[in-house]
């Protein structure tokens, strides 16, 4: 199974207000390291409490929160930010 992976509108408008250069960092590891991967769980940590079905990914500075979907094998990107600015 090769998962796919879709940003929400949320996820999209933070990563066009990041600068040029640490948005094209996240986007090529986004595509490096999740688009068409067999476990998307390997490269992150799960979250816990009220977001127990969510992942986080650490990229550099920055964080992504995402929520992966194995019945529909997508990775849906909820929020991309600074760490000291998303909650996990």
């Amino acid at each position: 199974m090769k998962y796919s992976v879709e940003l929400t509108k949320r996820a999209k408008k933070q990563l066009s207000k990041l600068d040029k250069n640490t948005a094209k960092l996240i986007t090529s590891w986004l595509l490096k390291n999740l688009q068409g991967c067999d476990d998307p769980r390997r490269h992150g940590k799960a979250l816990r409490d009220n977001r127990m079905e969510q992942w986080r990914y650490r990229i550099g500075d920055y964080r992504v929160l995402a929520d992966i979907q194995d019945d529909k094998i997508i990775i849906l990107i909820l929020e991309i930010g600074h760490r000291r600015n998303i909650c996990t």
